[in-house]
């Protein structure tokens, strides 16, 4: 899937979608990595990032997980536990691993951490089908 396909207008990863988050992720020993901060646009309540726009990016993160290494695959469950409230303008690391693999279902655990204490904001253990090759 090269960046003339749909995943261009990805709203966290599309570099073709100017109105999303064009985030860029990258692999690096087996984990999947990008950083991110929220501006006031990302709110929920008075000063926080709304929990919606982190589920996104941790469902993206565990997506690209797969496809920076070839593979096209689709949420089939998510599970997100919210630990603490992020404040707008808190810059964070978004970070994903495998957690298991049984023929095309793969589960992959994802979190959240703010760079400037280390805190686990938010974490999702996510199970993705892989499209067969």
């Amino acid at each position: 899937m090269g960046l003339d396909s749909e995943a261009n207008k990805c709203f966290v990863c599309g570099p073709g979608n100017p109105d999303g988050l064009q985030l860029r992720f990258r692999l690096e020993d087996g984990v999947c990595r990008t950083e991110w901060t929220p501006a006031a646009t990302y709110m929920g309540y008075d000063g926080v990032t709304h929990g919606g726009i982190l589920f996104s990016l941790l469902d993206d993160v565990i997506a690209n997980m797969l496809f920076l290494q070839g593979e096209v695959c689709y949420t089939a469950r998510a599970e997100i536990r919210f630990r603490a409230a992020l404040p707008i303008g808190t810059p964070i690391r978004l970070e994903a691993r495998l957690a298991k693999r049984r023929g095309r279902l793969v589960i992959l655990h994802a979190q959240a951490i703010r760079q400037d204490s280390g805190e686990v904001v938010v974490e999702s253990t996510g199970r993705f089908m892989v499209e067969p090759e």
